[in-house]
């Protein structure tokens, strides 16, 4: 169990139609339930899509299990776009 559960729920929910998903921050905290910490807001890294799952963040195992990876984060406007795998 992660506190990244609900963005796992939220993504494995979208239809199979929906290739893409825009979300912004703040709407992102919403999913989950609480803010996101300063290291997403200041280090690109934090929305990576690790291959090894060594190097894999708690907050990556959600998106890339529910099938999804990001494909662009804006940290200067505030949102993140994923795309399904």
């Amino acid at each position: 169990m992660s506190k990244y559960d609900p963005l796992y729920d939220y993504l494995k929910r979208l239809p199979a139609d929906v290739r893409d998903k825009t979300l912004t921050f703040a709407a992102l905290e919403e999913i989950l339930g609480f803010s996101l910490p300063n290291s997403a807001h200041r280090y690109r890294e934090w929305w990576s899509n690790p291959t090894s799952t060594d190097d894999m963040h708690v907050q990556a195992r959600a998106w890339l299990a529910a099938g999804w990876k990001v494909e662009t984060a804006n940290q200067r406007d505030k949102w993140v776009r994923f795309r399904r795998n």
